[in-house]
């Protein structure tokens, strides 16, 4: 699902030494070695995927704007904690600190700032992806002994984009709640949603989406529940104008966007359920028409609508089409949803209660 158009990269990228609390500006293609525990062995591999606006405010000073980001920060947290042994835990960043190194010296760099610039002129979307990696050299089979986070960021235009199929994959298992994987932005877990995007494009040539079930392969296919997509949240919007968001779990990235658009769907009077969806729920309800639209609900889409769902059975054959009733109030609330919560940014839109923008002057 993860396609994006008209990317723009910025000239410079940061790489900061956990060990030593090192920061560096390097060129924006700055290799790291081939011979590394991160490239053999997925070893500290983890990431974010932040979406920012970037703007000139009333004293034509450059400002730099993230909405909720903070949760971010403490979702990447999570995952170098994993990725590194316990007797690293001293080196493990707070997210004061990140917020210090991405904003305070990276964002403040000279050379990108007339990448910024640019992008405040255009009201450019801006996204941000800060990654880690083992800086060392080496084959070793250990936890990294020079572990840092890098860190680039690029303007672009659009992400997927409407309309989009997707294809149920029930023989694939995205994460495994035993491992604590599911709830990380972890590199480890991306390999299996590229596969089964493969495995849609089997079902549909022209899928661009592949939406799993958990990993409790032992039921019946149609009382395993819904997680998520290959990689994005899931909302789905029913007839009866609810709106069912699918609770977090180990198996499921807390997603800081959908949280956003709950909250703002909430605003807007539409009811929001957190409950589990089973896969036998969701055909019944596609047969019945009473599922309105299936949407992909990420950082850098924000909302994209699903022109055609499909459904199908243990061997892979199509049970059931969803197409979406895109005349019915929720699949333009949706919309509208949406709409909001990039004009927040952008301050166009009023902050809604318990979500935090974060304004920078740079």
């Amino acid at each position: 699902m993860a396609k994006f158009e008209g990317v723009k990269w910025a000239p410079r990228q940061m790489r900061y030494l956990l060990p030593e609390k090192q920061f560096d500006i390097l060129e924006s293609d700055a290799k790291v070695y081939a011979v590394s525990r991160s490239i053999f062995y997925s070893s500290f591999l983890c990431f974010e995927g932040i979406r920012f606006f970037c703007k000139k405010n009333p004293a034509g000073r450059l400002e730099v704007n993230f909405l909720n980001w903070h949760k971010n920060l403490e979702r990447m947290r999570r995952g170098i904690a994993f990725n590194l042994s316990r007797t690293q835990a001293d080196i493990i960043p707070t997210v004061e600190e990140m917020e210090n190194i991405i904003v305070h010296q990276y964002f403040k760099e000279p050379s990108i700032r007339a990448f910024l610039e640019e992008m405040a002129g255009q009201e450019a979307q801006g996204y941000l992806r800060p990654f880690t990696v083992d800086e060392e050299q080496s084959m070793g089979v250990t936890f990294p002994t020079q572990p840092a986070i890098r860190a680039l960021f690029c303007s672009f235009d659009n992400y997927l984009g409407e309309p989009f199929t997707g294809v149920v994959i029930p023989h694939l298992v995205r994460a495994t709640a035993a491992n604590k994987t599911g709830w990380l932005k972890l590199g480890i877990n991306y390999l299996i949603s590229l596969k089964a995007i493969d495995a849609a494009k089997d079902v549909d040539p022209q899928a661009a989406a592949a939406l799993f079930l958990d990993d409790k392969t032992y039921l019946p296919l149609e009382e395993r529940c819904i997680t998520e997509w290959d990689s994005s949240c899931c909302l789905f919007g029913f007839r009866d104008g609810t709106v069912v968001k699918i609770p977090e779990s180990e198996l499921i990235l807390p997603s800081i966007t959908i949280q956003g658009m709950v909250t703002i769907l909430r605003e807007m009077d539409v009811k929001v359920e957190e409950r589990h969806v089973t896969y036998g729920e969701l055909v019944r309800r596609v047969r019945s028409q009473e599922l309105v639209v299936a949407a992909s609900i990420g950082t850098a889409g924000i909302m994209n609508r699903c022109q055609k769902l499909l459904c199908v059975d243990k061997n892979n054959a199509v049970t059931a089409t969803h197409l979406p009733d895109t005349g019915h109030p929720v699949y333009k609330k949706l919309a509208e949803a949406k709409a909001y919560y990039w004009n927040i940014y952008k301050e166009k839109a009023k902050l809604p209660a318990g979500m935090n923008l974060f304004k920078y002057v740079l």
